[in-house]
Formats: C-alpha cells, sequence, structure tokens
C-alpha cells in the first residue's frame, strides 16, 4: 500500500522512518494444518491458506510468512459436530454425566499444561496480530486466570446450589446441567482470552465443543491442540480452521446443536442464526459490535479525561468492541480539552510489538488501513480536519492514531465503528444532544462519563443505564474485571458473559422432585448412600 497522507512531506518522511525501521531477529513459523475430532488430531492435506504477519522487514517487498492453517470444507465441520454429538450422547455421554469435580480434575490437567505454553503462544500473538508483547502476555495470563476463577465460581456455585430444597410438601434436588453441544466461535483482536470465554465455561458445565478458530489469530492456538487431545475425553472438544461461510452453516444446521457463542459482527451472527432447524431450542451468546462514547462534561477532570480517552481509545491501536469509538465534549471545554488531547496523541509510540514502551503497531485486518482512509477522506470532505502531527498517514499495514474534529452525522465515522486507531470527536451544547446520539445509536454497550459535578453525573447515568450496559465514571470503557457482567444492548451482545454468569449461560436448571414421605426419604437415602446418581450426590461438594 503506498502511504497516504493529509499532511506536509516532512510529516511523511518522518512517519516513513518511524514504520519502516524494523530491524526483526527469530520470526516464529507455526505449521497450523491440524485438526481435532473424535479425539484424534489429524493432519490437514487440502488447502491451505498463508499466514503473513502484519510485520513487513525492511527492504522486503512481502509481508512475512509465518505459518498456515487448513481451509477445512464442510465435511470436517460435520464430522466435528457428530464427534460432539456423539460424546453428548442425548445426555448419555461419559462428559455431560459426570460431576463437576471430575470435569475440573480434567480442566486443571488442562491449564498446568496450558502454563508450559505461554511463551510461545505470547510470541505467536506479537507477530501474528501484533499485540505488543505486555498486552500479548496480559492476553494468555489473564486466560489462565480466567480458567482458574472459573473453577473456584463452579466450586461456589455447586456448594450453594447443590442441595435438597422442602417446600410445601415437596423435595426437590436442583443442579445445573448443561445443554447440548456448543459451537464457540472467538474473535481475531483477543482470539486466545475471548475464545476461552466461552470454550471454559461451555466445558466445565457438562457440554461437547465444536472451537472453530479465528481466520486471524489462528496461529496462537495450534500449540493447544496436542493438550486438548490429551487430557480430554473423545469428542468432547473438537477443534476447526477455515472459511467461517463454509464450516458454519452445516455446524449450525445441526438440530443437536444447543449453543451458540459468537464474538463478532451482528450481520454475521443473524445470517448464522437462520441456519438452525430449530432456532427456539438454541441458546446464544453473541458479544458483538460497539460505538461506546466518551462524554466530557463542562465539570471534567480534563488532564484525567485526556488519559482515559487516551487509553480507551488507543490501545491495542483502538481495535476493541471496548474501546472508546467516539468523544463528545462540551463546547465550553472544547478547545482546552482537544489541545490536550491532541499532544497526549503526539506522544504515543509507534512501532513493533517488542519494541520498549510501543502504543501503536501495525493493523492485522486485509483491507483495514484502506478502510481508515475512507472514513478520515469521508470526514475532511465533510468539513473535518485531521488535528495531530501524524494524522491521516498510513503505510502497508500501519497507520498512525488519528483525530478527526468536528465531526458531524453527515459523516460516516459518526455512526460505524471504525476499530482502528481513529477517534472522531464531536462537540455538544444541551446535553439532550448526548442523549439523542446514545438512543439513536444501533449499538449499546458502554459509555464513559467525565465529570466532577454530582447532579450532572446523577443526571446522565439515569438515562445511560437504559441504553448501554455498563457506565463508566471518570474512566475508560473496558472489559473487567472477569467478575463483572459483560453484555450490551441492542447490536452489542446477547448473554452475559462474566465468570459466574457464563456458568449460567452454558448450562440450564434441572432437579429431581418428590413427595416428602418416610418411604421417598429412605429411598433418597440409599440412593445417596449407595452414590448410583451421579446428579444427586452431595459427595464431591467443596
Amino acid at each position: 500500500m503506498a502511504a497516504a497522507s493529509s499532511s506536509s512531506s516532512a510529516n511523511s518522511r518522518e512517519f516513513d522512518h518511524l514504520f519502516l525501521e524494523a530491524g526483526v531477529k527469530n520470526p516464529p513459523y507455526c505449521e497450523g494444518n491440524k485438526y481435532l475430532v473424535h479425539g484424534e488430531l489429524r493432519t490437514w492435506n487440502g488447502p491451505t491458506v498463508d499466514v503473513h504477519s502484519p510485520v513487513w522487514i525492511r527492504g522486503s517487498d512481502k509481508p512475512l510468512r509465518i505459518g498456515t492453517y487448513g481451509m477445512l470444507s464442510e465435511k470436517e465441520a460435520l464430522e466435528a459436530v457428530e464427534s460432539a454429538a456423539a460424546a453428548f450422547d442425548h445426555g448419555r455421554g461419559a462428559w455431560p454425566t459426570s460431576t463437576p469435580k471430575e470435569r475440573i480434575a480434567v480442566i486443571e490437567t488442562y491449564v498446568k499444561e496450558l502454563q508450559k505454553k505461554r511463551d510461545e503462544i505470547v510470541n505467536l500473538l506479537m507477530w501474528e496480530i501484533c499485540k505488543t508483547q505486555a498486552d500479548a502476555e496480559k492476553e494468555v495470563d489473564r486466560t489462565i486466570k480466567y480458567i482458574q476463577d472459573t473453577i473456584k465460581a463452579v466450586k461456589d456455585l455447586e456448594n450453594k446450589e447443590s442441595t435438597f430444597v422442602h417446600d410445601t410438601g415437596f423435595v426437590a434436588h436442583i443442579r445445573r446441567a448443561p445443554l447440548g453441544i456448543s459451537l464457540c466461535c472467538g474473535p481475531f483482536n483477543y482470539p486466545f482470552n475471548e475464545t476461552y470465554t466461552t470454550v471454559i465455561p461451555a466445558l466445565i458445565m457438562g457440554n461437547p465443543v465444536i472451537m472453530k478458530l479465528p481466520r486471524t489469530g489462528v496461529l496462537c492456538h495450534i500449540p493447544t491442540l496436542e493438550i486438548f487431545q490429551r487430557v480430554f475425553p473423545k469428542g468432547v472438544i473438537n477443534v476447526i480452521s477455515g472459511s467461517g461461510r463454509k464450516t458454519l452453516p452445516p455446524v449450525m444446521a445441526h438440530e443437536q446443536l444447543g449453543i451458540f457463542a459468537f464474538i463478532g459482527t451482528s450481520k454475521a451472527a443473524d445470517e448464522l442464526q437462520k441456519c438452525h432447524p430449530k432456532p427456539h431450542r438454541l441458546r446464544v451468546c453473541l458479544g458483538l459490535e460497539a460505538k461506546n462514547p466518551a462524554i466530557v462534561t463542562p465539570s471534567a477532570d480534563l488532564d484525567t479525561a485526556v488519559t482515559e480517552v487516551v487509553l480507551g481509545g488507543f490501545s491495542y491501536n483502538g481495535q476493541r468492541c471496548t474501546a472508546i469509538k467516539i468523544v463528545m465534549v462540551h463546547e465550553d471545554v472544547s478547545q482546552k480539552f482537544i489541545e490536550k488531547l491532541t499532544q497526549a496523541v503526539d506522544n504515543l509510540k509507534i512501532g513493533l510489538p517488542w519494541e520498549k514502551g510501543v502504543n501503536i503497531t501495525p493493523l492485522p485486518e486485509e483491507g483495514k488501513p484502506g478502510y481508515l482512509q475512507e472514513l478520515i477522506q469521508d470526514a475532511t470532505s465533510k468539513g473535518a480536519h485531521i488535528l495531530n502531527r501524524l494524522g491521516g498517514h498510513a503505510d502497508r499495514t500501519l497507520v498512525a492514531p488519528t483525530l478527526v474534529f468536528p465531526v458531524n452525522q453527515s459523516m460516516r465515522v459518526y455512526h460505524e465503528e471504525q476499530f482502528g486507531p481513529l477517534l472522531p470527536i464531536v462537540t455538544y451544547k444541551n446535553i439532550s444532544q448526548v442523549f439523542d446520539y446514545v438512543a439513536e445509536s444501533q449499538y449499546g454497550q458502554q459509555a464513559s462519563i467525565f465529570s466532577q459535578d454530582p447532579v450532572q453525573i446523577s443526571q446522565l447515568v439515569d438515562v445511560l443505564v437504559n441504553q448501554v450496559s455498563r457506565v463508566n465514571l471518570n474512566t475508560q470503557c473496558q472489559r473487567g474485571p472477569d467478575s463483572f457482567p459483560f453484555t450490551g444492548r441492542k447490536d452489542s451482545a446477547y448473554g452475559t458473559l462474566s465468570i459466574a454468569d457464563a456458568l449460567r449461560v452454558f448450562s440450564i436448571r434441572s432437579l429431581v422432585a418428590l413427595k416428602e414421605s418416610q418411604q421417598n426419604e429412605q429411598l433418597i437415602g440409599e440412593i445417596l448412600s449407595h452414590r448410583s446418581s451421579k446428579f444427586l450426590r452431595l459427595d464431591y461438594l467443596w
């Protein structure tokens, strides 16, 4: 891609210097022509795709090849769903009928083995999707902690809910039971962590899983396939790769599919849900798009607001559904806020993932630099200006962080989720303008309020909580901690993915009930003493 610019040639030369000094050593290579079905780790001999790093080596005319993965077909997708169906066996399989204690033991073994692959996975994340080293390490470490915290949450849930309840002459044993086959699809931007936030609760609640790897971000999962195959029973975890358009519809069309967990776009999710023959039987958990506003009020601490907006808007290049995607600043403080924000953005370091203190790295999505340039050109053609020194510059996979102002509703970037290092700024005079924007938006994940006025905060909060799922006070939009509910309204999400909530998403309450009588009490006592029913057993509690 030729360098694109709306600034001076001097700035362009500085941009080129920053972006093209690579000096990289020992890039990884990962052979990903493998898939896991029926408990077998199979080699794929069909069509493959080369994985190229967004990092361009200095002096090269092509991106660096760091691996391959298999473009599996409908046939392998059906094998995966048949494998999972056999493992579930209409609820009779060894995995769904096992106790939580038995399933936890397997997952504890898995996470111990996973920790040994930590550095390899971190390195693949840096090279394939260009996460900074700190962010890549955080993603893997957070995933390991998520698994450990999920295990603890299951123990707490079982201790709390697994008991006999007496009410109006009946006694019932109430527990959570699996729903069936789970299809789990993770995103490219958090390919490891967000995939595991669906896979792990699905598995631990007794559901066999089909894990569809993202087309970008696939390599970080390859080192785990052998562990899955070795640790989990046959068919409990199945892993496929390839085109989602080819592999996902056959899985979705299987009537035994009980759960669809998907992190991606609402358009893709809508199309896939139509494939299921019994949609009322399908439990859905979706993490979709967002257009999270930061609202800067006249009383805001501007230094705090700037720091948090930069973090929220440009961490991992703004490639997060939880990123701040638009700034709405009151006209009384707009000039001072914009001056501070522009200076802070100019101080962001552009470079490669392993460089110390780097903030902005290459973009892994093919076509994303061109798309961002379209948004910038659309905004500037309609009266907006690029505020920061390197804003608007792009070279191959690198795009400089860019502020555009003033933005209005005639511009695409006012409405569209840019998912990159581009931040539009809007001024408002009356708070009703903010309310109208949020109400008219098709998205409803989060908002950030920057204010020191308790009355104004109260006014904003009481409206925003009915439009978005999380309101942040004087801090950026974000996911976490994992104990907090993570969801959204409108086209932003369906279902809730916190640790405790996810356990409920991937299970259903089931109970055994009988009338209270001496005879039934004796019968239950005999069942418990013989340990003949895993559902009714209490001896696995912690």
